[in-house]
């Protein structure tokens, strides 16, 4: 069994990922958070872990005090999301932090060898290039744990040609607005946005749910991590959350992969691969699922999909531009402070404002980021 390194453990992937690792067995070397003291001490106390991070400093102090009786160590900061990413006890990193702040501790973990659980889309989205060939020079394993790429990774585990692949398949449940028009979707708030049918997660992912652009970063994700085009890459709304996604082969064969909506099935998946432990996450019974339904997006309302798949097309850092804006614009949505359609006007403007430039280096991409946040609190203030 592996000892993990959770990056991110307060959160509902980290918290779900506790619960399997507990199931299993396995042990853990190091948990971080942002600043959920509490939930943090309580982690600490029951994992027993090496290390614990809070990035906030003021959390860290305060978890100081109160594990002192414990032996283990409290770091804060980025410094200390990279030493729990490489800490030579442990042999995974799950990676389940939000947003940009993933891609340090990733790039550092994959330097130092160690097998990624990866549930950080955005280190792949913004830096996909730089993480897999990154990954390629060290040897380091990536395995996916969101549920849509996990189905495709077993789906295409039992295929040695690539070039046997017609497509990749991302399935999507349309999230909580599905079938809305834009003069329905003009005034929903962000409780209405973040009431998923299906799945619990955290706000900012599922805000993205809700725009569709989850989807949008899923398909660039896709392309990274299976060297896939995007002409061999398609979207279809699911909206029971049976299917996780599909591979079609040139036979037009379709593999598909099926469960409960429960996101301890990928997250097991990725920490015992290449075995299959027994179940954490509930059975999926067919005999009581409702029919299984399959719809295209609509591209016109949830405009944040478009917008992903035109930067998808581009090389260099228009893929960077895209998730910081969305990051800043959605940000600001769960503030209160612009309506939802407004999410998908900054993330255009940004793209619009940002210069094209190259993201082959750690640099480049942290300054696309920078740019398309500054760009969408200029355009956030100029709405005003």
């Amino acid at each position: 069994m592996p000892t993990v390194s959770l990056l991110g453990s307060t959160g509902s992937i980290g918290r779900q990922s506790l619960d399997v690792i507990a199931a299993c067995g396995m042990s853990v070397a190091a948990i971080t958070a942002n600043k959920s003291v509490a939930l943090l001490e309580e982690q600490a106390r029951r994992f027993r872990p090496g290390l614990v991070v809070a990035y906030d400093p003021d959390a860290a102090a305060d978890l100081r005090v109160r594990l002192r009786d414990l032996p283990l160590r409290v770091s804060s900061g980025m410094d200390g999301l990279v030493e729990a990413a490489t800490l030579q006890a442990a042999d995974t990193v799950l990676t389940s932090v939000v947003g940009m702040i993933g891609l340090r501790p990733t790039l550092a973990a994959i330097e130092a060898k160690k097998r990624i659980a990866l549930a950080n889309k955005e280190t792949l989205v913004c830096a996909g290039e730089l993480v897999m060939r990154s990954a390629e020079a060290s040897g380091a394993e990536i395995i996916p744990v969101d549920s849509e790429h996990s189905a495709l990774f077993q789906c295409l585990e039992c295929n040695r040609d690539r070039g046997e692949v017609k497509r990749l398949i991302l399935t999507a449940s349309g999230g909580p607005f599905f079938g809305r028009t834009r003069e329905e979707l003009a005034h929903v708030t962000r409780a209405d946005a973040l009431k998923h049918p299906n799945w619990s997660m955290g706000a900012k992912i599922t805000t993205d749910s809700a725009t569709l652009m989850n989807k949008g970063l899923e398909f660039i994700e896709a392309m990274r991590l299976y060297r896939m085009p995007p002409e061999k890459i398609a979207i279809t709304v699911h909206r029971q959350s049976i299917i996780h996604s599909m591979v079609e082969y040139c036979d037009n064969a379709v593999l598909a992969q099926l469960g409960v909506p429960d996101m301890r099935l990928p997250i097991e998946y990725a920490l015992t691969y290449p075995r299959r432990a027994a179940a954490v996450a509930g059975e999926l019974d067919l005999l009581r699922c409702p029919p299984l339904t399959f719809e295209e997006p609509d591209y016109d309302t949830f405009r944040c999909l478009p917008l992903a798949l035109e930067a998808a097309k581009k090389p260099g850092n228009p893929c960077a531009v895209l998730n910081g804006a969305n990051e800043a614009a959605v940000g600001l949505f769960l503030e209160d402070k612009i309506s939802f359609l407004e999410i998908a006007d900054l993330v255009a403007y940004a793209m619009e404002q940002v210069p094209y430039g190259a993201a082959d280096t750690l640099a480049q991409v942290l300054e696309a980021d920078a740019a398309a946040r500054e760009a969408v609190l200029e355009g956030y203030q100029r709405r005003r």
